[in-house]
């Protein structure tokens, strides 16, 4: 995502968007769904008054829970008319119990429960922290079916993430733990479902969400719109927009549908942009394969985002960034991209665990960064590669090396989104790219996202498939890339020199923007 200036979280691809938006301006077979692991010595059972509870992942243990293992969402979503008002919801949970469980954790925060029924009967719950806690009326067991229905309001008021408001309606922006501030559910890329939701809205406004939709359905004044996932999906990457807006439908490669939802006056002038949405697959495609999900679009909001965000077959940006794109594509078009390489690296493929984002963000990084150099500026790839070299050194003593970032403070889950898992990610593949040659790098990359297709992989998943592919045992190379405190030498450029250390009190400024942001000299945050 664009390394974004998003109170909560620093964006990957918010920061790219800012920075580009200033400088512009200055410029003249069906999948198995995964698991969501428990930590060591954990199985879902809790003993005592209702406590939070959480999968025990390194940097945020008390997201996810432990215990039962999600295969769907179905969230009903009633909008009101008005964005300053909570929303009435009912979201029902398919899972398989995976542990002992005499209480459920949900994650679940910002909104009032009415009730809850688990398998079909009443259930008592209590909030814990940002955890809803139920009991059902007898004590679950591994391999029993669960089904969880919680009615509840969704209340868009309010800073933290979770919905946008924008200036015609609604949108989600729910990276990295936000999404638990719109619906309860197991909050952790780890458990990935999918998705079915319902929502009913005025009939003058255009509901759009994660999938295909299935159905519009209007009863009076008021029309319900349903849309499915064909694919499982991490809670961070879901997606519903409420608004005055257009859909734009075109036909990509292979004949994959393309949906591109823009304010409505801005029906025209976004045309020219979104087109370019095909040919982008495309180029993605001549290095990974083909494109993983079942659609693909854009999706502007009327909203002033300092951030780009890559929910699941569309990509959030505000609604200033397509007319930059429109203007400047030499320095914005790559952020585009960033956004659109996610689909395969963070949405098909899934990290693991957070310390794992080096993966999405480092990839997207590179392919922002290598489209920006093959169509429009050549030789910049280097010459950016070369600058974050220069500024490694830095990014790893403010926030860790890219496999092993330093635990954000409490709350500040963004905190993770810093420069280090953006160019100093990508700088990791390009050591690697550099270290075996490019067929076999573009051989691998082909490998991850068909290997792990629809599922979750971690780091040491990443260097084991590099050393298969390689042909060569690639740990201790890629260890000292992934985790040490300084940065390697670069095999191929013996020039290369970390900059001197940042002045005291100074942060080393970025590379290039944040996540998949821009180009270095376009300075905009991206996730």
């Amino acid at each position: 995502m664009l390394r974004s200036v998003h109170p909560r979280r620093p964006l990957r691809h918010a920061l790219l968007a800012a920075a580009v938006l200033a400088t512009l301006a200055a410029a003249p077979a069906a999948p198995a769904v995964s698991t969501a692991p428990a930590a060591p010595g954990r199985t879902g059972a809790q003993d005592g008054p209702p406590r939070p509870a959480g999968i025990g992942d390194p940097l945020f243990p008390h997201l996810g829970n432990p215990g039962y293992d999600v295969l769907g969402y179905d969230i009903a979503l009633a909008y009101p008319g008005r964005n300053d008002a909570p929303l009435t919801a009912r979201t029902e949970i398919t899972a398989r119990v995976t542990g002992r469980l005499p209480r459920i954790n949900l994650d679940f925060t910002h909104g009032t429960v009415r009730d809850v029924t688990v398998n079909g009967r009443p259930a008592a719950h209590a909030r814990a922290g940002e955890d809803l806690v139920v009991t059902p009326g007898r004590t679950l067991h591994p391999g029993e079916p669960l089904r969880i229905a919680v009615r509840h309001t969704s209340d868009p008021r309010g800073n933290g993430g979770g919905w946008i408001r924008t200036k015609d309606g609604l949108a989600m922006a729910n990276q990295a733990d936000a999404a638990h501030r719109v619906f309860p559910g197991n909050d952790h890329p780890a458990d990935k479902a999918r998705f079915t939701f319902r929502v009913t809205a005025p009939q003058d406004l255009t509901v759009v969400a994660n999938g295909l939709r299935l159905s519009r359905e209007r009863a009076g004044a008021r029309t319900t719109w349903t849309y499915r996932t064909a694919h499982p999906m991490a809670t961070e990457l879901a997606q519903v927009s409420i608004g005055r807006s257009a859909v734009l439908r075109g036909t990509g490669p292979h004949g994959l549908p393309l949906r591109h939802v823009v304010p409505e006056r801005d029906r025209r002038t976004a045309r020219a942009v979104v087109d370019r949405t095909s040919a982008q697959i495309a180029w993605m495609e001549r290095y990974v394969g083909r494109y993983p999900l079942e659609s693909y679009g854009v999706l502007s909001v009327d909203a002033p985002l300092n951030f780009a965000l890559e929910t699941q077959t569309l990509s959030v940006f505000g609604r200033d960034f397509l007319r930059a794109v429109a203007q400047h594509p030499k320095r914005a078009e790559g952020v585009l991209v960033h956004e659109l390489a996610h689909q395969w690296f963070g949405n098909s493929v899934t990290p693991r665990r957070w310390s794992d984002l080096w993966l999405n963000e480092g990839h997207a990084t590179w392919y922002e960064a290598l489209f920006t150099d093959e169509r429009h500026d050549r030789g910049s790839l280097v010459r950016r590669m070369r600058a974050a070299y220069g500024q490694s050194d830095d990014w790893r003593r403010a926030g860790g090396p890219p496999a092993a970032p330093r635990r954000p403070a409490d709350g500040g889950q963004l905190e993770l989104f810093r420069p280090v898992v953006y160019d100093g990610s990508a700088l990791v593949l390009y050591a690697l790219r550099q270290e075996i040659g490019a067929p076999d790098f573009e051989e691998l990359e082909r490998a991850w996202v068909t290997r792990h297709r629809d599922g979750t992989a971690g780091t040491a998943d990443f260097v084991a498939l590099a050393s298969e592919v390689a042909g060569r045992d690639l740990e201790d190379f890629l260890h000292s890339w992934l985790y040490g405190e300084r940065t390697p030498p670069m095999p191929g450029h013996p020039g290369w020199k970390a900059a001197k250390p940042a002045t005291p009190g100074k942060a080393a400024a970025p590379a290039g923007p944040a996540k998949g942001a821009e180009p270095p000299e376009a300075g905009k945050p991206v996730r």
